[in-house]
Parts: structure tokens; sequence; C-alpha cells
């Protein structure tokens, strides 16, 4: 997903501009992280399944499996700033997959993202059906066309408020205070207690 590695970019050059620091990279607090790339990870598999045999249909219930754990991870964090939109981004793309067996793509998006070199757009992954006169919820299916660094891209409502929220949130720990007293930090006794106990 180039375009929401540029929308984080785009968060850590405003964070920094707002006085934010690199250094609180490390001091990002998100319970429970490894749910992110596990629901992320569940996806990649369902694009890879082949047509047919023991998976034939399969796909789009793996996809809306790999949404099971993002949302969990953004439930137990939605007190920090930009979970509850990316939350309501994941629920969006969600929603939309489960209506329609697969997330749709609007053609003339495919063909505006592409430059308008593609004439007669295809569908050939297990994730995506083609926005026909038939798709429920069509305003947030894939409908909006991106073209970032010669590749084109469709993305959808929902992925936008994603990587708002995404955004939000990175912005926002990246300009928090700096911590000098580290969690569980090694510390040592200092020359007043040492006097005391003198």
């Amino acid at each position: 997903m180039p375009w929401l590695v540029l929308v984080l970019l785009a968060s850590t050059f405003i964070a920094l501009l707002r006085g934010g620091r690199l250094s609180n990279f490390g001091d990002i607090q998100l319970r429970w992280w490894w749910l992110l790339p596990l629901g992320f990870g569940i996806q990649a598999v369902a694009v890879f399944l082949p047509d047919g045999g023991w998976s034939e249909g399969l796909a789009p219930y793996v996809i809306l499996l790999s949404y099971v754990p993002l949302v969990i991870a953004v439930g137990i964090n939605r007190d920090k700033p930009g979970m509850l939109l990316a939350g309501l981004g994941i629920l969006a793309n969600f929603t939309v997959i489960a209506m329609n067996g697969g997330m749709p793509v609007l053609g003339d998006s495919i063909r505006a993202a592409s430059g308008f070199a593609i004439e007669t757009p295809v569908i050939s992954d297990a994730k995506h059906v083609m926005f026909d006169e038939s798709t429920q919820l069509g305003f947030l299916a894939d409908v909006i066309p991106l073209r970032i660094f010669g590749q084109g891209h469709v993305i959808s409502l929902g992925d936008v408020l994603l990587a708002i929220g995404l955004g939000v949130f990175l912005e926002g720990e990246l300009r928090k205070p700096v911590r000098w007293f580290k969690h569980r930090a090694a510390s040592k006794s200092g020359s007043g207690s040492a006097r005391r106990s003198s």
C-alpha cells in the first residue's frame, strides 16, 4: 500500500514540524500490536489462494477473517487519538466486502488510475469483484482513483479513514513529551540516599 506509506510519512513530517521527535518512535505504546501484522498477513494469504479446487469460494471468508484481529487491536487501543477513526475505516471495508462477497472496484476508477491506459478492466485477485448494478453500499467500495509514482491504485472511503486514523495516531505519538524515565528503567541510588544512609 504505497499510498498508506505516504500518509504515514506525511504524518511524521507534520509531527516534526510541530515539535515532534523521531526518538519517540521507540516509545510508541500500542497494546497487542502484533494483531495488526497478523490481520494484514491473513489478507495476503487470501490474495494468493488458488482459483478453483479446494479453495473455491474460500477467499472472501478469509478476507473477512483478517479483519477480526484488526478490529480487536483498534478496540483495545480505542483511547488513543485516531484509533476510533481507523476502526470506522476497518468496519466500513468489512461491511462492504461482506455485503458483496469481495471489495467492489469501479471500472472507471481503474481506468482513471491507470492513466486511461486500460480499456477493459479485469479483476484478477480473490479480494476484489467488479462494481456493477448489483453492488450494495457502492459508496464504500473502491471508487477513489490514485496514481502514485506511475502506479495506479483504487481505494475506498474506508481506506481513507483508516489512513487518516493511523496518521493522527502516529503524529500524536511523535509529539508526546520526552520521557526522561523509561518504563522499567533501572535506577541507581543518588547522593541523597547515600547521605541518608551515612
